[in-house]
């Protein structure tokens, strides 16, 4: 639903904004005074929080936009900012007619990085042309450029996740043990995922693995109770060996790992004494 809007000389716009956390969550705000609801999502009133500027443009370079505020309203903790939960998420921008609900669209893209300091946060937005940077040649290397159980490896990842619960925490080394976890050697170079409790939807990565337990890559909340659950799946090193020997899966290796590095262009022949 959309019109022209700033036709006439008195209009009642507002900006509103979305973002669609990676964890599933959807926040709405606008810069009304009151709450407005619309597209099946609750728009909290949110005056301090303004997109301070937005640039698009007709060619190939990447749009642009910042959001600045109060970190006054429940919805955005300076926790969930620290702890990354917006990072990467989806955020729309546009302006509503708060009496009739019409709307236009500005701006989508997504929360790249986030600073906050002395109460206030500033959040820099990509579009998708950002994503026209990206190199798409793949380089040489000896270990396999394919994501895990992602594009061109073609395991399945449902195989490798396993649904634990925590029984041991070490909040000061960032170390854990769940009951029902596989063993540590497949647990290297993994991932997990909340899926209760303080850190619910967050993902954390694994830093190593022993048969005491996982070290992970970010604190942990000292008073997450055993018994949380948790998505915990495996890893890989990304080398041949453990693509033929473990997973049986080297014809789908994204790697050359017998291919000659740089360090042959150094070599030179030597007389035999």
């Amino acid at each position: 639903m959309g019109r022209a809007i700033f036709r006439r000389p008195l209009e009642g716009v507002a900006t509103y904004w979305r973002v669609h956390r990676r964890d599933g969550v959807a926040l709405g705000f606008t810069s009304h005074d009151r709450d407005l609801w619309f597209d099946g999502l609750l728009h909290r009133a949110a005056p301090g929080m303004l997109p301070s500027a937005i640039r698009r443009s007709a060619d190939l370079f990447p749009d642009s936009a910042e959001v600045q505020g109060a970190l006054t309203h429940g919805s955005i903790r300076a926790v969930d900012l620290t702890e990354g939960r917006f990072d990467g998420a989806v955020v729309e921008i546009g302006v509503v007619d708060w009496e009739s609900l019409a709307r236009i669209v500005l701006y989508r893209g997504e929360i790249g990085t986030v600073s906050s300091e002395a109460g206030t946060f500033n959040a820099e937005l990509n579009s998708a042309k950002a994503l026209l940077d990206a190199d798409v040649v793949p380089r040489t290397s000896p270990a396999c450029r394919a994501r895990f159980c992602g594009p061109g490896c073609t395991l399945a990842a449902v195989r490798f996740i396993h649904e634990v619960t925590l029984s041991v925490l070490d909040s000061e080394a960032s170390k854990v043990r769940f009951a029902g976890a596989p063993p540590a050697a497949a647990l290297h170079y993994g991932s997990l995922r909340w899926l209760d409790g303080p850190h619910a939807g967050l993902a954390m990565e694994v830093v190593s693995a022993d048969a005491d337990g996982l070290v992970l890559d970010q604190p942990l909340d000292p008073d997450l109770p055993p018994g949380t659950r948790a998505l915990l799946r495996e890893g890989c090193d990304h080398t041949l060996r453990t693509c033929h020997e473990r997973f049986g899966n080297s014809v789908n290796f994204r790697g050359e790992p017998f291919l000659p590095g740089n360090d042959v262009i150094a070599r030179y022949p030597v007389a035999k004494a």
